[in-house]
């Protein structure tokens, strides 16, 4: 049976196609990025879009890191606890408020309806990955059998 590389906590170290495999999987993540001075997480609800993710938002803190190409990070996950297995990709870059009409078209195409509805979110933010990453807990049960 063949190795996979592990990190230092022992962690499967997963190649950038798994990463993207993986964003493909669950529908929430969290964007990450500062904000004056301090950090701001938020639940968004993506699509991939290449190599990085895009997501839908309405004018406020997001919209302005997007228009000033902050830097942000994207970090999705899964687990199974029964099985005590989960993954997680992380997706750093800059995003960018997508304002070409072809892209908004094509992303439109994507059919990505915010799961939080009350407020309409018109504009579209893409984050390129400048760096992805992903770490999986392997299965300790189904690699002993």
């Amino acid at each position: 049976m063949p190795t996979r590389p592990t990190d230092r906590q022992g962690l499967e170290v997963l190649d950038p196609d798994t990463c993207l495999q993986l964003l493909d999987l669950s529908p929430v993540g969290r964007i990450a990025f500062v904000s004056a001075g301090e950090p701001v997480i938020l639940p968004v609800n993506h699509v991939r879009d290449g190599l990085g993710v895009a997501f839908r938002t309405t004018s406020g803190l997001t919209m302005h890191a997007a228009t000033v190409r902050a830097s942000m990070a994207f970090e999705v996950d899964g687990y199974d606890e029964e099985t005590r297995t989960g993954w997680s990709v992380l997706l750093r870059g800059r995003c960018d408020l997508v304002d070409d009409d072809e892209a908004i078209a094509r992303l439109d195409d994507l059919d990505l309806h915010p799961w939080a509805d009350d407020v309409e979110r018109p504009h579209w933010v893409r984050l390129g990955a400048a760096e992805l990453s992903g770490r999986r807990i392997p299965d300790r049960h189904a690699e002993a059998t």
